[in-house]
Parts: structure tokens; sequence; C-alpha cells
């Protein structure tokens, strides 16, 4: 928890050190996670999920020098597919990505963005799932912390597609099947998103 409240006050004091020509923009984020989980052992048999994301954002921008900063509340939808059976991540996304940004004209310009990653799960800690008679438990990690880096492009300064890969820091949750055997596993992320500043 120290280390989330540490890394939101570095954010904090970033934009309160940005200079009077620094723009700031409120918008609405969505778009599509492609998530698979990585295991540290190959036991079990997983496949691709896909979930969902939505909320409000904010961007700072200074635009002397193409750099800004960009956060957002996301409502977001994780999770894996084991075994047949699909384990689901509902919880607050919270990215916040340092921007580099490179115009290509008045009404096209593209991205490159890096940043933490702060998910918080609503879920219960431990639940159950019965897939043909194969029982699974799963230990999930309640607060995750991950690295986000992406690109897109900008439209006409007001839309934004982009493209981003979130690697947590940590394992995202234990997984224990019927034979009392465990493997832990990081859910790491492939994110489409559209948003539209206002």
């Amino acid at each position: 928890m120290k280390k989330i409240f540490s890394a939101l006050l570095v954010a904090v004091c970033i934009c309160m050190a940005m200079p009077t020509q620094a723009q700031i923009n409120f918008g609405v984020k969505g778009g599509l996670n492609l998530s698979k989980a990585s295991f540290s052992k190959a036991d079990f048999k997983k496949d691709n999920f896909t979930g969902f994301f939505i909320g409000p954002m904010a961007e700072f921008k200074i635009p002397v020098v193409g750099l800004g900063l960009d956060g957002a509340l996301l409502f977001s939808q994780r999770g894996i597919e084991v075994e047949g059976t699909k384990i689901k991540q509902n919880g607050l996304d919270i990215p916040i990505n340092l921007k580099y940004n490179i115009g290509l004209g008045s009404l096209l310009g593209v991205y490159l963005a890096a940043g933490p990653d702060f998910y918080f799960d609503f879920e219960k800690n431990k639940q159950v799932w019965d897939a043909d008679d194969y029982r699974i438990r799963t230990d999930k990690k309640r607060t995750e912390v991950g690295i986000n880096l992406g690109a897109g492009v900008k439209l006409v300064n007001h839309l934004q597609v982009g493209f981003n890969y979130n690697i947590p820091l940590g394992d995202s949750a234990k997984l224990i099947d019927s034979d009392a055997e465990s493997a832990s596993y990081k859910t790491k992320t492939w994110q489409v998103s559209i948003a539209y500043l206002f």
C-alpha cells in the first residue's frame, strides 16, 4: 500500500510542477482487454480471455516539448480461461502514463506511452469452480501493480486510438486443483482502446 501511495504522490507532484502553458483535457476511454495467464508451471490448460474496460480519463499536455501525462479510472474486466473454465477479475484499473506526442500535422499525431498501472479487484479473495468434475480453487490478489507500454494515434485533436501491453510486477493469483497441486500465474493483458477528449 505504501508503494501505491508513493507512486500516486509522485504523479500529483509532476502535475503540480507543470508550467502554466500546460493544457488539461477530460474525456472518456473504453476498449477491449485480451488477457492470457503465464503460469509458474505448465500443468494447467489455458486459453485467452476477452474482457472490456470503460471510464473517465484526463490528459495533461505541454505543447512546446510534446510531453504529457494521462490517467484514468476504469471499470475493467480481466481474467483467464483455464481447463475450460473462465475465471473473471472485475475491478478498478488506474493507469498513469507519461506520454511523448509527435505531431504529424494539425489533424494527426502519434504518441508513445509508459507508466505504472494499479488494479483493485472487486471479487472475493477465494472462490471455487467446477469444470467437468475438475475442481479449481483460486487465491486472487486484491491489488496488483503493473507496467504499461503503449502507442497510438491522435485524430482531429479529440479522438485517440491506442494499443497497450500490461505486465504485472507480481503474481495475479494462485490456482489449487482437486489434487491439492498449486501454480501461481500472472495475467498479462493486451489492450485496444478508443478515447474521446472534450
